[in-house]
C-alpha cells in the first residue's frame, strides 16, 4: 500500500513541477518580491494610478502562484508522512494519507486546467454570438436551443448573463443571438465553443416526422474593460441605427434605438438592440467591437484561433466541431477531442464541463495535436448516412 501511495505522490510532484514551469514560478516569485519591495517605498503613493497598477499586478501574481506553492508543500508533507508511516507499519496513518491523496490529486487536476487558461484575456468576461447556418427554420430553432444551453451553463457557474442582441426567425427561434457573460475566466472557458455546432433530430416543424440536420456557428470575443486603450479610427466605422425587432414594448418599436457598427478595414459587424437608449446600445456595441478586434489581432499570432476565426468556412456539412445527435440515438461528440457524452439532454441543459475540460487538456497536450486537427478537414458523412438523416 505504501509503495502505491509513494508512486502517486511522486507522480503528483512531477506534475506540479511541470505546472511550476508553465506558470514560470521562479520568475513570478522574483517579480512579486520586487513589487512588494516597491510598495514599501516612501513615495509609493505619489501616483495613485501607478500604485493601483502595482497592487493589481501583485494580486494577479499571488493568485496564479499561491495554489501551486501550496500544493507543492502539501505533496512534500504527505510524501514525508507516507515514508514515516511505512517505516513504522502505521496502517491507520497510511489509510488517512490515501484519502488525502485523492483530494490532492483532484486539486492538482484543477490547477492544471486553470494554468491552461493563461492567455492574455482568458480571465475576462465574454461576448458569445450564435448566428444560424444551413437548415432554415430548423437552424433558427437550433440557435434558440444553443442560447438556452449557454445561459444555463453560465447561471450554474455563477456568471451573470445579459442578452445584447437577438434577431427572431421568420417562423420560430432566432436568426442570431449575442450574450454577454460576465465573470472570471468566462472567455477562457468559452473559447472551447468557437466553431460550427451540428444538430440531428426529428424535426418538430416537419409534419412527416423526418430527421433533419441543422447548423449554427458560435463565436466568442473577450469583454474588455471600459478603460482599455484601443485606438479605433472613427473614419473606419460605419454606424447605422434602426428600430429594434425584439420584445421591449412601445419604446423599442417606435424609436431607432438599435445600433449596428461595421468596422470597414476588417469587415467585422456588431450590433446591439436590447438596451432602451441608442446611447447605451452604441456603448455596448463598441465594447463588443473592441473584443472582436482584439480577438482578430491575437488570431494573427495564434494559428489555431486564426483557423477557427477566419476560416470556419460555411456553417454546414464538414466544418462542425461538435455534433448533437438526438435521433436515432442520443450522443454529443466533440470532433477535436473525441469527448463523447450520451446524455444529450443534459448537455443541452448546460452541462458543458466534460467538453470544456477535454478541450483544455487537448490544448495542454500541445500544438502538434491541435495543428494536425486544424490542418485536416472533418470529412462529410457518407452519402448513406446523409440519406438516413433525411428519412
Amino acid at each position: 500500500m505504501s509503495t502505491e501511495l509513494i508512486q502517486k505522490l511522486t507522480a503528483a510532484r512531477s506534475r506540479l513541477e511541470a505546472i511550476a514551469d508553465t506558470v514560470q514560478l521562479e520568475k513570478k516569485e522574483k517579480r512579486l518580491k520586487d513589487l512588494e519591495d516597491s510598495m514599501s517605498a516612501p513615495n509609493f503613493w505619489a501616483s495613485n494610478d501607478k500604485a493601483q497598477e502595482v497592487i493589481q499586478e501583485v494580486k494577479g501574481i499571488r493568485k496564479e502562484i499561491e495554489p501551486v506553492k501550496k500544493l507543492r508543500r502539501s505533496t512534500a508533507d504527505l510524501l514525508e508522512l507516507t515514508k514515516m508511516a511505512a517505516t513504522e507499519n502505521d496502517e491507520k496513518t497510511l489509510g488517512a494519507v490515501g484519502r488525502d491523496i485523492g483530494k490532492l490529486l483532484a486539486e492538482v487536476e484543477r490547477v492544471e486546467l486553470v494554468t491552461t487558461l493563461s492567455g492574455k484575456h482568458d480571465q475576462d468576461s465574454a461576448f458569445l454570438s450564435i448566428p444560424a447556418g444551413a437548415g432554415g427554420t430548423e437552424a433558427c430553432d437550433w440557435v434558440a436551443i444553443l442560447q438556452r444551453m449557454y445561459q444555463r451553463w453560465a447561471e450554474a457557474g455563477g456568471y451573470a448573463v445579459a442578452q445584447v442582441d437577438s434577431q427572431p426567425g421568420d417562423e420560430a427561434g432566432l436568426r442570431s443571438a449575442t450574450l454577454e457573460i460576465q465573470g472570471e475566466y468566462a472567455y477562457g472557458y468559452l473559447k472551447s465553443e468557437i466553431g460550427v455546432h451540428r444538430l440531428v433530430r426529428i424535426s418538430p416543424f416537419d409534419a412527416k416526422n423526418r430527421r433533419h440536420t441543422s447548423f449554427a456557428s458560435v463565436d466568442v470575443a473577450p469583454d474588455l474593460p471600459d478603460d482599455l486603450k484601443l485606438e479605433i479610427n472613427p473614419a473606419d466605422l460605419k454606424i447605422d441605427t434602426f428600430r429594434a425587432s425584439g420584445a421591449g414594448g412601445q419604446h423599442v418599436n417606435k424609436t431607432e434605438s438599435a445600433v449596428r457598427i461595421t468596422h470597414l478595414p476588417t469587415g467585422i459587424v456588431v450590433q446591439c438592440q436590447n438596451e432602451r437608449s441608442q446611447h447605451s446600445n452604441r456603448a455596448q456595441a463598441m465594447k463588443l467591437l473592441k473584443g472582436k478586434l482584439i480577438q482578430a489581432e491575437e488570431a494573427k499570432r495564434e494559428k489555431e484561433l486564426a483557423k477557427m476565426y477566419s476560416e470556419k468556412g460555411e456553417i454546414a456539412w464538414g466544418n462542425q466541431i461538435r455534433s448533437y445527435v438526438l435521433q436515432p440515438y442520443t450522443l454529443v461528440k466533440d470532433h477535436r477531442t473525441g469527448c463523447e457524452v450520451g446524455n444529450a439532454m443534459g448537455v443541452l441543459d448546460g452541462k458543458l464541463e466534460p467538453f470544456m475540460d477535454a478541450y483544455l487538456r487537448w490544448k495542454r497536450k500541445g500544438g502538434a495535436e491541435a495543428e494536425r486537427w486544424l490542418k485536416k478537414k472533418i470529412k462529410p458523412p457518407r452519402r448513406q448516412e446523409r440519406q438516413e438523416e433525411r428519412r
